[in-house]
C-alpha cells in the first residue's frame, strides 16, 4: 500500500493562504527548501483541488517534479490544457485515490487544498500530516481543514523548529476514531 502524505505551510491560526488568497506571509527559508525537497523524497504522485491547481497556475504553475506524475481532482473543470502536464480526475476523489493508493508506485503527495485534504482524511486514505506553521495569525482566508463528521486521532511523530521561527509538524493518522486520551496523554 502507497503512503499518503497531506502537507504544505499553514498560519498559527490554520489558514494556507490569508484573505484573497495572500501568501506574502509566508517566511522562506533554506530550511523550508530541504523540506520541500524532502517532501518529494520518494514520491511519484502529487495530488491537488482544481483550487490549488488554479492557484498554482496563476503563480507561474507551480513546481516541475520529474517522475511526479500531477493529478487534478474538479467536478466543474472539463479539461486542462495539454501543456499543463497533469491528469483531470472528475470522479469521486476518495475512490479513485482508495485505488490509486492501492496501486503499485511510490508515495503519494496531497498538496495544500483543505477541502481535497479533509475529505482524504476522513475516508481514512492519509497516512501523515506534515505541516510547516508559520509565526503568523491571518483572521481568515483559505483553511486547512474543512469540518469533519467524526473526530479523527493524530499521533505526533515529529515537532521541530526551522530558521524563520517556523514549526515543523508530522502527525500520523490513526486508523481508529474510538481513542480517548487522558489528560496525560496516555490512552484511557
Amino acid at each position: 500500500m502507497r503512503k499518503v502524505t497531506f502537507g504544505g505551510a499553514n498560519s498559527a491560526d490554520n489558514y494556507l493562504a490569508g484573505p484573497g488568497e495572500a501568501i506574502d506571509w509566508l517566511r522562506w527559508s533554506d530550511d523550508a527548501a530541504a523540506l520541500a525537497a524532502e517532501s518529494f523524497e520518494g514520491v511519484d504522485a502529487m495530488l491537488m483541488g482544481r483550487k490549488t491547481w488554479e492557484f498554482a497556475q496563476r503563480m507561474g504553475g507551480g513546481p516541475v517534479t520529474p517522475g511526479v506524475s500531477t493529478y487534478v481532482f474538479s467536478q466543474t473543470l472539463d479539461t486542462l490544457p495539454d501543456s499543463a502536464g497533469a491528469v483531470l480526475v472528475r470522479e469521486d476523489a476518495a475512490a479513485y485515490v482508495g485505488r490509486l493508493k492501492a496501486s503499485a508506485g511510490g508515495g503519494i503527495l496531497v498538496m495544500g487544498g483543505g477541502a481535497l485534504g479533509s475529505a482524504l482524511i476522513e475516508a481514512g486514505l492519509v497516512d501523515e500530516i506534515r505541516m510547516t506553521i508559520h509565526p503568523v495569525l491571518l483572521g481568515g482566508g483559505t483553511p486547512l481543514f474543512h469540518p469533519f463528521s467524526r473526530q479523527i486521532a493524530l499521533e505526533l511523530i515529529e515537532a521541530r523548529q526551522i530558521a524563520c521561527e517556523c514549526v515543523v509538524v508530522r502527525f500520523r493518522v490513526r486508523n481508529s476514531s474510538t481513542h480517548e486520551w487522558s489528560l496525560g496523554g496516555a490512552a484511557a
